[in-house]
């Protein structure tokens, strides 16, 4: 893993796609293009879509918040 800022400017910047995501009319348009430009997950080409995966295939922590959201909840 290669650390390119402070946890404090990455948390800035996480708060700042979430404002620009939460504050979009287009949700779901507004996340692919943020995953598109910001991910550095496979998925990033996707938009962002991991498709459809099973309990135990990701991280606990992700998991657990997951799969117990609520259809079209965002964490």
């Amino acid at each position: 893993v290669k650390i390119t800022r402070t946890a404090a400017d990455a948390q800035a910047q996480v708060a700042d796609l979430r404002r620009r995501l939460l504050s979009a009319v287009d949700k779901r348009a507004m996340f692919e293009q943020l995953a598109r430009q910001h991910s550095d997950c496979s998925s990033a080409k996707r938009g962002g879509d991991l498709g459809v995966f099973k309990r135990g295939k990701m991280a606990a922590p992700f998991e657990l918040a997951a799969f117990n959201l609520e259809i079209g909840e965002l964490s």
